[in-house]
């Protein structure tokens, strides 16, 4: 069965950086839109970064635009989130999502989940 692994969360101070790692278990995830998703404790999941097949098309919310970098290697079908100035309300878990459209992504119906990383961000 096809897997999402994400790799890369941990424990920061607000400012730092980190990168977050989705590696796909199969190279039929080249083809697929990929974003990265986040849910705080008591809170909805939202979007917060996606990326088209080709790497030619991105989204952002507007709480990370800006500081987040969203990329995609597929060659190694893994992508990336390069996360910069850090605030304590990133702080959440972090989901990797796939799916063949980069709309249904982007509404959030992935067909695909990772089984998520922790982001824990001190002030």
């Amino acid at each position: 069965q096809a897997q999402l692994v994400e790799s890369g969360g941990g424990m920061v101070q607000a400012g730092d950086s980190l990168r977050l790692s989705c590696a796909a278990s199969e190279r039929t995830f080249s083809r697929y839109a990929m974003g990265w998703f986040r849910q705080a404790p008591g809170q909805e999941r939202e979007l917060v970064a996606a990326i088209r097949w080709t790497g030619g098309m991105t989204y952002y919310s507007n709480s990370v635009k800006g500081r987040f970098t969203v990329s995609r290697d597929n060659a190694k079908n893994t992508v990336y989130l390069q996360m910069s100035s850090l605030k304590p309300e990133d702080t959440a878990v972090y989901y990797c999502a796939a799916d063949p459209s980069f709309g249904g992504l982007v509404r959030g119906n992935s067909g695909y989940w990772g089984q998520g990383t922790q982001v824990t961000v001190s002030s």
